[in-house]
């Protein structure tokens, strides 16, 4: 995938999210770029008193960077996540949450991403920043 075209990579990616992505029902439904969009059920992605679990919100969030990241990342190359918080805002008890990723900064080799995650209503849950190293990939396999 080092010298797939972006659409190429957004293929890839929505045909193999990952297990953790898959078993949070993560969906991405818009990627460029620019923006990258995804959905995740609150239902199954719950703490104990029936809220949102906030990690599941960074799942979300760090998926949806990634991804964004992936798309800059360029030829040849790919992105690993450095560092990512979140601050999260109000619960969510059932329905969907999106997590919109916008750029915040995509340079050569760093890119940093906000992360905007709201409910059904449109209310901001969770606001999130990903950084993430944008590196050439290494050519040879893993032992």
């Amino acid at each position: 995938m080092s010298d797939a075209s972006p659409e190429q990579i957004l293929d890839h990616l929505r045909s193999n999210m990952g297990a953790l992505a898959d078993r949070m029902g993560i969906v991405v439904t818009e990627a460029s770029p620019e923006r990258v969009v995804a959905t995740m059920p609150v239902e199954g992605n719950t703490q104990p008193y029936g809220l949102l679990h906030g990690g599941a919100s960074v799942v979300l969030a760090e998926t949806v960077g990634s991804i964004a990241s992936a798309l800059n990342a360029g030829p040849g190359r790919f992105a690993v996540g450095v560092e990512i918080n979140a601050t999260h805002h109000r619960s969510a008890t059932s329905g969907t949450v999106t997590g919109v990723a916008t750029a915040l900064h995509v340079g050569r080799t760093m890119a940093s991403f906000e992360i905007v995650v709201t409910d059904d209503a449109g209310r901001r849950v969770c606001t999130s920043r990903l950084t993430c190293a944008l590196i050439d990939r290494d050519p040879t396999p893993a032992g």
